[in-house]
Protein backbone atom coordinates (compact mmCIF):
# COMPACT_ATOMS: atom_id res chain seq x y z
CA UNK A 1 0.00 0.00 0.00
CA UNK A 2 1.75 3.08 -1.03
CA UNK A 3 1.52 6.77 0.79
CA UNK A 4 1.30 9.99 -0.42
CA UNK A 5 3.79 12.65 0.85
CA UNK A 6 2.30 15.85 2.11
CA UNK A 7 5.08 18.75 1.33
CA UNK A 8 5.27 20.07 4.47
CA UNK A 9 3.62 23.75 4.86
CA UNK A 10 6.22 26.78 5.62
CA UNK A 11 5.80 28.13 9.18
CA UNK A 12 5.88 31.63 10.11
CA UNK A 13 9.60 31.76 10.89
CA UNK A 14 10.45 30.36 7.38
CA UNK A 15 8.23 33.08 5.91
CA UNK A 16 9.41 35.42 7.97
CA UNK A 17 13.12 34.43 7.00
CA UNK A 18 12.15 34.58 3.57
CA UNK A 19 10.55 37.95 3.63
CA UNK A 20 13.81 39.31 4.90
CA UNK A 21 16.05 37.44 2.67
CA UNK A 22 13.84 39.37 -0.04
CA UNK A 23 13.99 42.88 1.37
CA UNK A 24 18.24 42.13 1.45
CA UNK A 25 17.68 41.91 -2.56
CA UNK A 26 16.03 45.00 -2.62
CA UNK A 27 18.53 46.59 -0.10
CA UNK A 28 21.96 45.45 -2.25
CA UNK A 29 19.50 47.16 -5.18
CA UNK A 30 19.95 50.72 -3.73
CA UNK A 31 23.45 49.31 -1.58
CA UNK A 32 25.80 52.12 -3.36
CA UNK A 33 24.21 54.91 -1.31
CA UNK A 34 23.91 52.80 1.44
CA UNK A 35 26.92 50.89 1.14
CA UNK A 36 28.68 54.11 0.99
CA UNK A 37 27.31 56.19 4.13
CA UNK A 38 27.97 52.49 6.07
CA UNK A 39 31.58 52.72 4.67
CA UNK A 40 32.00 56.24 6.36
CA UNK A 41 30.17 55.83 9.73
CA UNK A 42 32.20 52.55 10.41
CA UNK A 43 35.91 53.95 9.36
CA UNK A 44 34.38 56.64 11.81
CA UNK A 45 33.46 54.24 14.71
CA UNK A 46 30.04 54.32 14.49
CA UNK A 47 26.81 52.15 14.07
CA UNK A 48 24.79 52.95 11.21
CA UNK A 49 21.27 51.08 10.95
CA UNK A 50 18.55 51.06 7.80
CA UNK A 51 14.90 52.01 10.20
CA UNK A 52 11.62 51.95 10.17
CA UNK A 53 9.46 52.46 6.97
CA UNK A 54 12.26 52.01 4.85
CA UNK A 55 12.47 48.47 5.85
CA UNK A 56 9.07 47.98 6.00
CA UNK A 57 8.86 48.97 2.40
CA UNK A 58 11.83 46.53 1.59
CA UNK A 59 9.91 43.75 3.31
CA UNK A 60 6.48 44.68 1.34
CA UNK A 61 8.24 45.38 -1.86
CA UNK A 62 7.46 48.63 -2.11
CA UNK A 63 9.67 51.38 -3.72
CA UNK A 64 12.23 52.82 -2.03
CA UNK A 65 12.89 56.12 -2.22
CA UNK A 66 14.28 58.20 1.23
CA UNK A 67 15.74 56.16 3.11
CA UNK A 68 15.64 56.09 7.03
CA UNK A 69 19.00 55.92 8.77
CA UNK A 70 19.62 55.69 12.79
CA UNK A 71 22.76 55.98 14.36
CA UNK A 72 24.69 56.29 17.65
CA UNK A 73 26.41 59.35 16.31
CA UNK A 74 25.52 62.66 17.68
CA UNK A 75 23.96 65.26 15.16
CA UNK A 76 27.22 67.22 14.78
CA UNK A 77 29.39 64.21 14.23
CA UNK A 78 26.77 63.37 11.30
CA UNK A 79 26.81 66.29 9.96
CA UNK A 80 30.81 66.03 10.21
CA UNK A 81 30.68 62.67 8.06
CA UNK A 82 27.81 63.64 5.69
CA UNK A 83 30.13 67.00 4.80
CA UNK A 84 32.35 65.99 1.50
CA UNK A 85 30.04 63.10 0.57
CA UNK A 86 26.36 64.68 0.47
CA UNK A 87 25.55 66.60 -2.92
CA UNK A 88 23.48 68.62 -0.44
CA UNK A 89 22.39 68.85 3.57
CA UNK A 90 19.71 70.08 5.80
CA UNK A 91 19.59 70.20 9.17
CA UNK A 92 16.00 71.77 10.25
CA UNK A 93 15.19 68.75 12.49
CA UNK A 94 18.53 69.09 14.13
CA UNK A 95 17.27 69.64 17.42
CA UNK A 96 14.79 66.26 17.07
CA UNK A 97 19.05 64.77 16.50
CA UNK A 98 17.55 64.22 12.29
CA UNK A 99 19.92 65.79 9.11
CA UNK A 100 18.95 64.95 5.98
CA UNK A 101 20.48 65.22 2.82
CA UNK A 102 20.91 64.03 -1.08
CA UNK A 103 22.83 61.84 -2.87
CA UNK A 104 22.80 60.91 -6.75
CA UNK A 105 19.20 61.46 -6.66
CA UNK A 106 18.53 59.43 -3.41
CA UNK A 107 17.42 61.49 -0.26
CA UNK A 108 18.59 60.51 3.03
CA UNK A 109 17.38 61.04 6.41
CA UNK A 110 19.90 59.81 9.98
CA UNK A 111 18.80 60.34 13.08
CA UNK A 112 20.67 59.67 16.13
CA UNK A 113 19.70 56.96 18.70
CA UNK A 114 16.09 58.28 20.68
CA UNK A 115 15.16 57.66 23.75
CA UNK A 116 12.86 60.60 24.31
CA UNK A 117 11.14 61.60 27.51
CA UNK A 118 7.28 62.38 27.34
CA UNK A 119 4.98 64.39 29.99
CA UNK A 120 2.04 63.00 29.04
CA UNK A 121 0.61 66.81 29.35
CA UNK A 122 2.54 68.97 26.36
CA UNK A 123 2.59 67.82 22.59
CA UNK A 124 6.32 67.35 21.87
CA UNK A 125 8.88 64.86 24.07
CA UNK A 126 12.34 66.48 25.60
CA UNK A 127 14.57 64.79 23.52
CA UNK A 128 16.92 62.24 24.73
CA UNK A 129 19.47 60.62 22.66
CA UNK A 130 19.99 56.96 23.18
CA UNK A 131 23.05 54.87 23.02
CA UNK A 132 21.64 51.44 21.77
CA UNK A 133 19.30 50.58 18.69
CA UNK A 134 17.25 47.98 21.43
CA UNK A 135 16.02 51.21 22.91
CA UNK A 136 15.72 53.23 20.13
CA UNK A 137 13.15 50.55 17.90
CA UNK A 138 11.08 49.89 21.29
CA UNK A 139 10.05 53.99 20.91
CA UNK A 140 8.77 53.57 17.76
CA UNK A 141 4.97 53.88 16.72
CA UNK A 142 4.32 49.91 15.55
CA UNK A 143 6.50 46.79 15.35
CA UNK A 144 6.23 46.88 11.70
CA UNK A 145 8.08 49.89 11.70
CA UNK A 146 10.52 48.83 14.63
CA UNK A 147 12.45 46.54 12.63
CA UNK A 148 16.30 47.89 11.45
CA UNK A 149 19.26 46.35 9.32
CA UNK A 150 22.52 47.28 10.69
CA UNK A 151 24.88 48.23 7.65
CA UNK A 152 27.20 47.21 5.89
CA UNK A 153 26.91 43.88 7.19
CA UNK A 154 23.29 43.42 6.33
CA UNK A 155 22.11 42.07 9.95
CA UNK A 156 18.16 42.10 10.56
CA UNK A 157 17.58 43.49 14.40
CA UNK A 158 13.67 42.58 14.87
CA UNK A 159 13.09 42.46 18.36
CA UNK A 160 9.35 43.09 18.15
CA UNK A 161 8.61 40.50 15.83
CA UNK A 162 7.70 43.26 12.99
CA UNK A 163 8.60 40.71 10.29
CA UNK A 164 5.83 38.76 11.58
CA UNK A 165 2.99 41.32 11.95
CA UNK A 166 4.13 42.20 8.86
CA UNK A 167 3.11 39.27 7.02
CA UNK A 168 0.11 38.76 8.96
CA UNK A 169 -0.79 42.17 7.71
CA UNK A 170 -1.29 43.70 11.46
CA UNK A 171 -0.24 46.87 13.61
CA UNK A 172 0.38 46.46 17.12
CA UNK A 173 2.87 48.00 19.51
CA UNK A 174 6.08 47.61 20.69
CA UNK A 175 5.36 48.86 23.96
CA UNK A 176 1.83 48.41 25.35
CA UNK A 177 -0.61 50.57 23.26
CA UNK A 178 -1.85 52.56 26.49
CA UNK A 179 1.92 53.57 27.05
CA UNK A 180 2.54 54.29 23.30
CA UNK A 181 -0.41 56.41 22.64
CA UNK A 182 0.15 58.30 26.21
CA UNK A 183 3.61 59.13 24.39
CA UNK A 184 2.22 60.81 21.29
CA UNK A 185 -1.03 60.22 20.74
CA UNK A 186 -0.99 61.12 17.12
CA UNK A 187 -0.23 57.30 16.66
CA UNK A 188 -3.51 56.71 16.79
CA UNK A 189 -4.04 58.55 14.05
CA UNK A 190 -1.41 57.40 12.23
CA UNK A 191 -2.81 53.77 12.61
CA UNK A 192 -6.02 55.08 11.00
CA UNK A 193 -3.21 56.12 8.21
CA UNK A 194 -1.59 52.84 8.02
CA UNK A 195 -4.71 51.12 7.31
CA UNK A 196 -5.78 53.51 4.57
CA UNK A 197 -2.40 53.27 2.79
CA UNK A 198 -0.99 49.65 3.60
CA UNK A 199 -4.68 47.70 3.87
CA UNK A 200 -3.34 46.65 7.27
CA UNK A 201 -5.95 45.82 10.38
CA UNK A 202 -5.14 46.59 13.88
CA UNK A 203 -4.63 44.18 16.69
CA UNK A 204 -7.62 44.00 19.29
CA UNK A 205 -5.88 45.54 21.79
CA UNK A 206 -4.78 48.77 19.56
CA UNK A 207 -8.43 49.15 18.70
CA UNK A 208 -9.22 49.21 22.45
CA UNK A 209 -6.35 51.44 23.41
CA UNK A 210 -7.63 54.02 20.40
CA UNK A 211 -11.34 53.33 21.78
CA UNK A 212 -10.39 54.07 25.00
CA UNK A 213 -7.73 56.91 24.48
CA UNK A 214 -9.62 59.03 21.62
CA UNK A 215 -9.61 61.66 23.71
CA UNK A 216 -6.14 62.83 24.05
CA UNK A 217 -5.64 63.15 20.58
CA UNK A 218 -6.84 66.97 21.39
CA UNK A 219 -2.74 67.00 23.04
CA UNK A 220 -1.76 67.39 19.18
CA UNK A 221 -1.41 70.59 17.10
CA UNK A 222 -3.66 70.92 14.11
CA UNK A 223 -0.50 70.53 11.69
CA UNK A 224 0.20 67.50 12.86
CA UNK A 225 -3.20 66.41 12.41
CA UNK A 226 -4.08 68.26 9.43
CA UNK A 227 -0.51 65.92 7.86
CA UNK A 228 -2.02 62.52 9.01
CA UNK A 229 -5.10 63.22 7.58
CA UNK A 230 -4.26 64.39 4.43
CA UNK A 231 -1.38 60.73 4.15
CA UNK A 232 -4.78 58.80 5.30
CA UNK A 233 -7.22 60.43 2.29
CA UNK A 234 -3.97 59.77 -0.42
CA UNK A 235 -3.76 56.27 0.71
CA UNK A 236 -5.09 53.46 -1.25
CA UNK A 237 -8.31 52.77 1.16
CA UNK A 238 -8.93 55.86 2.94
CA UNK A 239 -12.59 54.81 3.46
CA UNK A 240 -10.94 51.81 5.60
CA UNK A 241 -8.63 54.39 7.33
CA UNK A 242 -12.07 56.64 8.16
CA UNK A 243 -13.86 53.66 9.22
CA UNK A 244 -11.57 53.03 11.93
CA UNK A 245 -11.22 56.95 12.68
CA UNK A 246 -15.19 57.16 13.15
CA UNK A 247 -15.55 53.52 14.61
CA UNK A 248 -12.83 54.53 17.20
CA UNK A 249 -14.26 57.80 18.22
CA UNK A 250 -10.97 59.81 16.80
CA UNK A 251 -13.25 61.59 14.98
CA UNK A 252 -15.47 62.90 17.40
CA UNK A 253 -12.43 65.35 18.03
CA UNK A 254 -10.48 65.65 14.35
CA UNK A 255 -13.64 65.93 11.90
CA UNK A 256 -17.13 65.31 13.78
CA UNK A 257 -18.98 66.48 10.92
CA UNK A 258 -18.49 62.87 9.14
CA UNK A 259 -20.02 60.85 12.37
CA UNK A 260 -22.33 63.49 12.73
CA UNK A 261 -23.82 62.25 9.22
CA UNK A 262 -24.89 59.25 10.74
CA UNK A 263 -28.50 59.89 11.06
CA UNK A 264 -31.24 58.09 12.28
CA UNK A 265 -33.01 56.47 9.85
CA UNK A 266 -37.07 55.64 11.13
CA UNK A 267 -39.91 53.37 8.94
CA UNK A 268 -41.79 56.38 8.70
CA UNK A 269 -38.85 58.92 7.26
CA UNK A 270 -36.59 57.25 5.14
CA UNK A 271 -33.40 58.41 3.15
CA UNK A 272 -29.89 57.56 3.20
CA UNK A 273 -27.76 57.00 5.49
CA UNK A 274 -25.63 60.39 4.65
CA UNK A 275 -22.51 58.69 6.75
CA UNK A 276 -22.58 55.71 4.61
CA UNK A 277 -23.36 57.47 0.89
CA UNK A 278 -20.57 60.13 1.22
CA UNK A 279 -17.77 56.96 1.75
CA UNK A 280 -19.50 55.71 -0.88
CA UNK A 281 -18.84 58.79 -2.92
CA UNK A 282 -15.62 58.94 -2.17
CA UNK A 283 -14.91 55.63 -3.50
CA UNK A 284 -16.58 56.52 -6.76
CA UNK A 285 -14.56 59.92 -7.27
CA UNK A 286 -11.17 58.05 -6.43
CA UNK A 287 -12.02 55.44 -9.33
CA UNK A 288 -12.79 58.47 -11.54
CA UNK A 289 -8.88 59.89 -10.91
CA UNK A 290 -7.00 59.85 -14.16
CA UNK A 291 -5.15 56.65 -14.33
CA UNK A 292 -1.69 56.96 -13.02
CA UNK A 293 -1.90 60.33 -11.34
CA UNK A 294 -1.28 61.44 -8.05
CA UNK A 295 -4.13 60.75 -5.60
CA UNK A 296 -6.53 64.36 -6.10
CA UNK A 297 -6.61 65.43 -2.14
CA UNK A 298 -9.18 68.77 -3.15
CA UNK A 299 -11.29 66.22 -4.74
CA UNK A 300 -11.45 63.29 -2.38
CA UNK A 301 -11.90 66.36 0.37
CA UNK A 302 -14.99 67.24 -1.75
CA UNK A 303 -16.54 63.86 -1.72
CA UNK A 304 -16.36 63.12 1.87
CA UNK A 305 -17.46 66.55 2.55
CA UNK A 306 -20.14 67.01 0.56
CA UNK A 307 -23.21 66.62 2.32
CA UNK A 308 -21.83 67.74 5.64
CA UNK A 309 -24.69 70.02 5.57
CA UNK A 310 -27.44 67.52 5.67
CA UNK A 311 -27.86 67.01 9.40
CA UNK A 312 -28.51 70.71 10.37
CA UNK A 313 -30.67 71.20 7.19
CA UNK A 314 -32.55 67.92 7.97
CA UNK A 315 -37.04 68.38 7.62
CA UNK A 316 -39.56 66.13 8.18
CA UNK A 317 -41.80 66.62 5.69
CA UNK A 318 -45.49 65.92 5.67
CA UNK A 319 -46.28 62.94 4.05
CA UNK A 320 -43.23 61.06 5.41
CA UNK A 321 -40.70 62.96 3.07
CA UNK A 322 -37.33 64.50 4.32
CA UNK A 323 -35.53 67.43 2.46
CA UNK A 324 -32.35 68.51 2.91
CA UNK A 325 -32.86 72.16 1.50
CA UNK A 326 -29.63 74.21 0.81
CA UNK A 327 -27.45 71.79 2.13
CA UNK A 328 -25.04 72.41 -0.27
CA UNK A 329 -25.12 76.34 1.06
CA UNK A 330 -24.57 75.07 4.76
CA UNK A 331 -21.93 72.36 3.80
CA UNK A 332 -19.55 74.74 1.87
CA UNK A 333 -19.26 77.14 5.14
CA UNK A 334 -18.77 73.72 7.62
CA UNK A 335 -16.60 72.66 5.03
CA UNK A 336 -14.50 76.29 5.09
CA UNK A 337 -14.64 76.18 9.06
CA UNK A 338 -13.81 72.54 9.66
CA UNK A 339 -10.26 72.99 6.65
CA UNK A 340 -9.37 76.30 8.63
CA UNK A 341 -9.52 74.80 12.20
CA UNK A 342 -6.95 71.71 10.53
CA UNK A 343 -4.80 74.59 9.00
CA UNK A 344 -5.69 73.53 5.30
CA UNK A 345 -4.19 75.98 2.51
CA UNK A 346 -6.44 78.83 1.23
CA UNK A 347 -6.35 76.88 -2.13
CA UNK A 348 -7.62 74.02 -0.57
CA UNK A 349 -10.00 75.37 1.80
CA UNK A 350 -11.72 77.65 -1.04
CA UNK A 351 -11.50 74.70 -3.79
CA UNK A 352 -12.71 71.93 -1.24
CA UNK A 353 -16.06 74.60 -0.80
CA UNK A 354 -16.67 75.34 -3.91
CA UNK A 355 -16.77 72.16 -5.23
CA UNK A 356 -19.44 71.41 -2.47
CA UNK A 357 -21.15 74.52 -2.92
CA UNK A 358 -21.44 73.73 -6.69
CA UNK A 359 -22.08 69.91 -6.46
CA UNK A 360 -26.03 69.97 -6.38
CA UNK A 361 -26.40 72.43 -9.12
CA UNK A 362 -26.30 69.68 -11.80
CA UNK A 363 -29.73 68.22 -10.81
CA UNK A 364 -31.40 71.55 -12.01
CA UNK A 365 -30.66 70.91 -15.36
CA UNK A 366 -33.44 67.99 -15.77
CA UNK A 367 -33.13 66.91 -18.95
CA UNK A 368 -31.83 68.99 -20.41
CA UNK A 369 -33.71 72.31 -19.88
CA UNK A 370 -31.01 74.48 -19.17
CA UNK A 371 -30.52 77.76 -21.77
CA UNK A 372 -27.31 78.12 -22.86
CA UNK A 373 -26.78 81.31 -20.40
CA UNK A 374 -27.41 79.02 -17.34
CA UNK A 375 -24.38 76.23 -19.10
CA UNK A 376 -22.45 79.38 -19.09
CA UNK A 377 -22.83 79.99 -15.54
CA UNK A 378 -21.97 76.43 -14.16
CA UNK A 379 -18.92 76.47 -16.38
CA UNK A 380 -17.54 79.47 -14.99
CA UNK A 381 -18.59 79.64 -11.38
CA UNK A 382 -16.57 76.19 -11.64
CA UNK A 383 -13.64 78.02 -13.37
CA UNK A 384 -10.67 75.90 -13.17
CA UNK A 385 -12.29 73.00 -10.65
CA UNK A 386 -14.55 72.37 -13.90
CA UNK A 387 -13.01 68.57 -14.37
CA UNK A 388 -13.03 67.68 -10.92
CA UNK A 389 -16.63 69.15 -10.35
CA UNK A 390 -17.67 66.32 -13.11
CA UNK A 391 -16.09 63.73 -11.22
CA UNK A 392 -17.92 64.95 -8.15
CA UNK A 393 -20.92 65.28 -9.01
CA UNK A 394 -20.95 61.64 -11.64
CA UNK A 395 -19.46 59.95 -8.58
CA UNK A 396 -22.75 61.57 -6.36
CA UNK A 397 -25.12 59.34 -8.08
CA UNK A 398 -25.37 56.50 -6.12
CA UNK A 399 -29.03 55.35 -6.09
CA UNK A 400 -29.61 51.87 -6.22
CA UNK A 401 -32.21 52.02 -9.14
CA UNK A 402 -30.08 51.33 -12.05
CA UNK A 403 -32.06 52.65 -14.52
CA UNK A 404 -32.11 56.09 -12.47
CA UNK A 405 -28.22 55.89 -12.19
CA UNK A 406 -27.64 55.20 -15.77
CA UNK A 407 -30.28 58.26 -16.62
CA UNK A 408 -28.61 60.36 -14.87
CA UNK A 409 -25.21 59.40 -16.44
CA UNK A 410 -26.64 60.25 -19.49
CA UNK A 411 -28.49 63.18 -18.26
CA UNK A 412 -24.72 64.59 -17.23
CA UNK A 413 -22.86 63.17 -21.06
CA UNK A 414 -25.57 65.46 -21.86
CA UNK A 415 -24.25 68.67 -20.36
CA UNK A 416 -20.47 67.73 -20.79
CA UNK A 417 -21.29 67.27 -24.78
CA UNK A 418 -22.79 70.83 -24.62
CA UNK A 419 -20.06 72.33 -22.73
CA UNK A 420 -17.65 70.97 -24.72
CA UNK A 421 -19.89 72.70 -28.06
CA UNK A 422 -20.24 76.26 -26.42
CA UNK A 423 -16.56 76.17 -25.09
CA UNK A 424 -15.61 75.49 -28.81
CA UNK A 425 -17.20 78.43 -30.15
CA UNK A 426 -16.64 80.84 -27.40
CA UNK A 427 -13.85 79.42 -25.46
CA UNK A 428 -15.55 79.40 -22.17
CA UNK A 429 -12.52 79.13 -19.45
CA UNK A 430 -11.86 82.78 -20.75
CA UNK A 431 -15.06 83.85 -20.54
CA UNK A 432 -14.73 88.33 -19.87
CA UNK A 433 -17.30 91.04 -21.07
CA UNK A 434 -16.31 92.04 -24.63
CA UNK A 435 -15.15 95.21 -23.58
CA UNK A 436 -12.34 95.55 -21.20
CA UNK A 437 -11.62 98.49 -18.54
CA UNK A 438 -10.02 100.66 -20.51
CA UNK A 439 -12.44 100.67 -23.39
CA UNK A 440 -14.94 100.72 -20.24
CA UNK A 441 -13.39 103.90 -19.31
CA UNK A 442 -13.08 105.87 -23.20
CA UNK A 443 -16.73 105.52 -23.39
CA UNK A 444 -18.27 106.08 -20.13
CA UNK A 445 -15.71 108.93 -19.22
CA UNK A 446 -15.03 107.42 -16.26
CA UNK A 447 -12.07 107.39 -14.29
CA UNK A 448 -10.48 103.89 -12.41
CA UNK A 449 -12.96 103.23 -9.78
CA UNK A 450 -15.52 101.45 -8.49
CA UNK A 451 -17.92 102.25 -11.26
CA UNK A 452 -15.67 100.87 -13.69
CA UNK A 453 -15.95 97.63 -12.00
CA UNK A 454 -19.93 98.00 -12.11
CA UNK A 455 -19.82 98.48 -15.78
CA UNK A 456 -17.69 95.74 -16.15
CA UNK A 457 -19.50 92.72 -14.02
CA UNK A 458 -22.96 93.97 -16.45
CA UNK A 459 -21.12 93.62 -19.29
CA UNK A 460 -19.73 90.09 -18.09
CA UNK A 461 -23.28 89.17 -17.11
CA UNK A 462 -24.50 90.20 -20.62
CA UNK A 463 -21.77 87.82 -21.97
CA UNK A 464 -23.04 84.74 -19.95
CA UNK A 465 -26.40 85.67 -20.61
CA UNK A 466 -26.43 85.89 -24.68
CA UNK A 467 -22.71 84.48 -25.31
CA UNK A 468 -20.06 86.97 -27.37
CA UNK A 469 -21.52 90.19 -28.72
CA UNK A 470 -20.38 92.19 -31.42
CA UNK A 471 -18.39 95.91 -30.10
CA UNK A 472 -20.77 97.99 -31.76
CA UNK A 473 -23.92 95.51 -29.62
CA UNK A 474 -21.79 95.53 -26.63
CA UNK A 475 -21.31 99.72 -26.32
CA UNK A 476 -25.11 100.14 -26.93
CA UNK A 477 -25.72 98.13 -24.20
CA UNK A 478 -23.19 99.40 -21.73
CA UNK A 479 -24.26 103.06 -22.85
CA UNK A 480 -27.72 102.24 -22.29
CA UNK A 481 -26.91 100.51 -18.62
CA UNK A 482 -24.89 103.70 -17.69
CA UNK A 483 -28.07 106.03 -18.60
CA UNK A 484 -29.93 103.95 -16.22
CA UNK A 485 -27.12 104.39 -13.71
CA UNK A 486 -27.11 108.31 -14.31
CA UNK A 487 -23.91 108.62 -16.00
CA UNK A 488 -23.49 110.86 -18.54
CA UNK A 489 -21.43 109.40 -21.09
CA UNK A 490 -19.50 111.60 -23.08
CA UNK A 491 -20.53 113.70 -26.36
CA UNK A 492 -19.30 110.99 -29.09
CA UNK A 493 -19.74 113.38 -32.11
Amino acid sequence: MSSTSVPAQPNQVDLARGAQQNAVVELLRIAPVADELAQRFAAAGHRLYLVGGSVRDALLGRPLTDLDFTTDARPEQVRALLTGWADAIWDTGIAFGTLGAVKRGATVEITTFRADSYDRVGRNPEVVFGESIEADLVRRDFTVNAMAVRLPEKVFVDPHDGTAALLARVLDTPATPEESFADDPLRMLRACRFVAQLGFDVAPRVLTAMTEMAGQIQRITAERVQAELSKLLCGAQPRRGLELLVNTGLAEHVLPEVPAMRLAIDEHHQHKDVYQHSLVVLDQAIALEEPGSEPDLVLRLAALLHDIGKPDTRRFEPGGGVSFHHHEVVGAKMARKRLRALKYSKDIIEDVATLVYLHLRFHGYGKGEWTDSAVRRYVTDAGPLLSRLHKLVRADCTTRNKRKAAALQRTYDDLETRIERIAAEEDLRRVRPDLDGNAIMQLLGLPPGPLVGKAWTFLKELRLDRGPLAPEEAEAELLAWAREQGIQPPDRG
